[in-house]
C-alpha cells in the first residue's frame, strides 16, 4: 500500500523537475510590476502573469472588470481530462508601499535572514505574488510530464482583492466550466493549513443632529454625543460575542477604526460618522447585523428627538469553513509531510477570497502559502524564503497529482 506521507519514485520525479528559476523570475517580475490598491492599477502585473502562462503552454483568459483591472483564469486541462477539477486562487493587487522601505519597495533584491534563509524583499513577494509564481509554477511541471488528470488544474488570479472584491464578486457571479473537486488560496499562511476564516464587512453609521451655540447646547441635537452611545452599543455587543467564542476560529469582532464629526468647537455638533469594521464568524450576514444595529439604536431611543442614523454596509467578505476530514484537508497534510515539514491545520482571523467561492459555488476551500501574513506581509521590507516559495510548488504539484491523478 502507498504511504501518502511519502513520495513515490513517480512523484518524486515530477517535484524534483519544478522550475526554480522560474518561480524566482515570476515572482521578481510579478512584484516590477506595481499594482497597487487603492489604485486600479492591476493591468500590469496581470499582463506579466498571462506573458508566462502562454509562454509555458497553459491556456490564459481574461475577463475585465473595470477598466484595465482584469481578472485572469490559467488553466492546464490534460487530454480527455473530463472530471471534476482542483482550482487555486490569488490575487493580482498589492497594498500600497508606504513609508520607511530601506530600498525600492519595487525593485526586488535578494536579502538572507537571521536564520540564514534567503530572502526575496519587495512590495508583494509574499502577499501575494509569490504564491501565484508556485502555482504556475506547479502547473508548468504538470504539463511538462503530461501528467494524465481526470479534471483540469486552474489559477484564478482576481483584482482589487485588498480593497473590496470587485474581482472575486464578479468571478462568481459567472459559474465555471468544470466542476471543482477544492480549492486552495495561495495566501501566505507560513504554509499552514487553514480550513477556516473568519470573514470581513465595512458599516458606515452616519448620525445627524442639529446644530446650536455651544452656550446653549440644549437648543442642539449634538449627533457627537449620539455616535458615543452607539460605540457604546458596539462595545457591549463585542462582550456578548467574546463569551461564546468558537473552537476554531474565536468570535467576530467590532472596531471603530474612524470617527468624523462636528462643524466647530463652539458648535453642538450637527453631524457624525463612524467607520467601522466588523469580522464575521461563518453564516453571518452583514446585513442582518446591520439590522440588528439598527434596532438596537432605536430600542435605546438613540434615534430620536432630532437626530437621525442611518447605518449601511459597504463591504462584505463571508467566512468559511471546510471540514476536518474533508478530502482537501488530507491531501494538503500529506503533501506538506512528503516535504518532512509537520503539517499543521487551524483557522485564520484573517479575510480572504476563498469565502465567496465556498459560499457561492459551494467549493471546499483552504488557505495555503508561503510567506507569513503577520510578520512580512503588508508592511516595510516585506520578504518571502526563497526556498517557501519551492516547498509550496511542490505541495501544489502534489495536492493535483493525489487529487486528480
Amino acid at each position: 500500500m502507498t504511504d501518502p506521507d511519502r513520495l513515490t519514485d513517480t512523484e518524486r520525479l515530477i517535484c524534483d523537475d519544478i522550475d526554480t528559476g522560474l518561480i524566482e523570475g515570476l515572482t521578481c517580475a510579478l512584484v516590477q510590476a506595481p499594482s497597487e490598491n487603492p489604485g486600479g492599477s492591476e493591468a500590469a502585473a496581470t499582463g506579466v502573469l498571462i506573458e508566462a502562462a502562454t509562454g509555458l503552454g497553459l491556456i490564459a483568459e481574461t475577463d475585465e472588470v473595470a477598466p484595465g483591472r482584469p481578472n485572469v483564469t490559467v488553466t492546464w486541462l490534460p487530454p480527455a481530462a473530463t472530471g471534476p477539477g482542483l482550482m487555486f486562487l490569488g490575487h493580482s493587487d498589492v497594498v500600497p508601499a508606504g513609508p520607511n522601505w530601506t530600498g525600492d519597495p519595487y525593485r526586488v533584491r535578494r536579502a538572507v535572514d537571521d536564520a540564514g534563509r534567503t530572502l526575496l524583499v519587495g512590495r508583494g513577494t509574499t502577499d501575494m505574488k509569490g504564491g501565484l509564481a508556485a502555482v504556475l509554477a506547479a502547473m508548468d511541471v504538470l504539463r511538462r510530464h503530461d501528467v494524465p488528470l481526470t479534471g483540469p488544474v486552474r489559477l484564478v488570479c482576481t483584482v482589487d482583492e485588498e480593497e473590496h472584491g470587485l474581482g472575486v464578486r464578479r468571478f462568481v457571479t459567472r459559474p465555471p466550466d468544470h466542476t471543482f473537486l477544492g480549492c486552495v488560496v495561495a495566501e501566505p499562511t507560513d504554509l499552514t493549513i487553514v480550513r477556516g476564516c473568519r470573514g470581513a464587512s465595512y458599516i458606515d453609521i452616519e448620525v445627524t443632529g442639529r446644530a446650536a451655540h455651544s452656550g446653549r447646547p440644549a437648543d442642539g441635537r449634538s449627533a457627537i454625543n449620539a455616535a458615543a452611545r452607539i460605540i457604546g452599543l458596539l462595545s457591549d455587543d463585542q462582550d456578548r460575542l467574546a463569551a461564546d467564542p468558537d473552537d476554531l476560529l474565536g468570535f467576530g469582532t467590532w472596531n471603530v477604526g474612524t470617527v468624523h464629526g462636528g462643524q466647530g468647537i463652539s458648535v453642538v455638533a450637527p453631524m457624525c460618522s463612524l467607520g467601522v469594521d466588523r469580522r464575521l464568524m461563518p453564516g453571518e450576514s452583514a446585513e442582518q447585523i446591520a439590522e440588528e444595529v439598527r434596532r438596537r439604536i432605536t430600542e435605546t431611543g438613540i434615534d430620536c428627538d432630532g437626530i437621525d442614523v442611518a447605518v449601511t454596509v459597504t463591504m462584505e467578505m463571508p467566512g468559511f469553513v471546510t471540514d476536518a476530514n474533508h478530502p482537501l484537508i488530507d491531501t494538503a497534510r500529506s503533501a506538506i509531510t512528503a516535504q518532512d515539514r509537520a503539517p499543521s491545520v487551524g483557522g485564520w482571523t484573517a479575510a480572504c477570497d476563498g469565502g465567496f467561492i465556498s459560499r457561492d459555488l459551494g467549493i471546499p476551500a483552504v488557505v495555503l502559502g508561503p510567506g507569513n501574513i503577520n510578520t512580512q506581509a503588508h508592511q516595510p521590507d516585506e520578504s518571502v524564503v526563497v526556498d517557501d516559495l519551492l516547498i509550496a510548488a511542490r505541495v501544489y504539484t502534489l495536492m493535483a497529482l493525489r487529487m486528480l491523478g
